[in-house]
């Protein structure tokens, strides 16, 4: 039974491309429900991540990384993250401490001025940074937004991870459970497993391959007592990247199967046969009903 000083709210975790907002909600989440690389915009729909404790529950919303669109799922994914910034309680706008501010990051601080919730400045990849540039960065993003709290973190190791959440926890209002203890994301199975073999395609591949690749589980069922069979399709645009993807001999989509089928084995909790196919949509990125059927949908 929750007491009387539960406190529950939503956040929005916005930024640019590739600062580290899935590895953050990941940590805190303390299980991986997004999609993490080293490669630029990743995440392309919003995700409801969901910490729960003794005292609060906070859902986090994380959002594909703000940027120029250069085609309709570009768009799709900006709308994503604008769409993050109604209806919550605060805001965690991360940057990248080892990198400059730059147009996009000031962009988005100008979308940021009409948000009428607390806003927390994260300086991520304190890991790679000396106390002298942390400082600096301080500095730097203090003198064009007055933040309502400045926290240096490193996603990756955790170190200053569990501040945020404290800070997040003194500012959150009381209200109610939203969501079951044991929830921890509203993706359906299908789409985490989707984006686990997304993300091992991602870090075979290269170049603009990975932007290219879509996957849609096509069937997922129990086939014995034991074992859940997937049959999933990647779509890409073109034939060259489609050769990239299965690789010589298949030796690309092999190892990124191995890879994914070991993930969703523990995700799932059951052995898996996993049945990967790709196929060559051209310009699905581009079109409307492509996007749709592939689940790319604003609401």
């Amino acid at each position: 039974m929750e007491s009387e000083n539960f406190k529950s709210g939503f956040v929005a975790v916005i930024g640019r491309p590739n600062v580290g907002k899935s590895t953050l909600i990941n940590h805190i989440i303390r299980q991986k429900v997004s999609i993490v690389s080293d490669k630029a915009q990743t995440t392309r729909n919003r995700i409801l991540c969901i910490h729960t404790d003794e005292e609060c529950q906070i859902v986090f919303l994380d959002t594909p990384g703000i940027h120029k669109p250069k085609h309709k799922l570009g768009q799709f994914m900006d709308e994503a993250a604008y769409q993050s910034l109604r209806d919550i309680d605060a805001v965690l706008f991360l940057v990248s401490g080892n990198e400059k501010k730059g147009p996009g990051d000031m962009f988005i601080l100008d979308k940021l001025k009409g948000v009428k919730v607390p806003v927390f400045l994260i300086i991520n990849k304190t890991d790679v940074m000396t106390k002298e540039d942390v400082l600096k960065k301080i500095t730097e993003y203090h003198s064009v937004y007055d933040f309502d709290q400045i926290i240096p973190i490193s996603a990756l190791t955790g170190d200053n991870v569990p501040v945020v959440l404290d800070e997040l926890k003194k500012i959150i209002p009381q209200g109610p459970k939203y969501f079951p203890d044991d929830m921890i994301t509203d993706q359906p199975e299908r789409l985490l497993v989707a984006e686990i073999i997304r993300e091992k395609l991602f870090l075979s591949t290269h170049d603009e391959v990975p932007h290219a690749i879509a996957v849609y589980v096509e069937e997922m069922k129990q086939r014995t007592k034991d074992k859940v069979y997937i049959r999933a399709t990647v779509f890409v645009e073109r034939d060259s990247q489609k050769r990239i993807v299965i690789g010589k001999h298949g030796s690309v989509l092999k190892e990124a199967g191995f890879k994914a089928r070991q993930e969703i084995e523990n995700l799932l909790g059951s052995s898996v046969y996993l049945d990967i196919w790709v196929k060559v949509k051209p310009d699905w990125r581009n079109k409307a009903a492509s996007l749709s059927e592939l689940g790319y949908k604003n609401e």
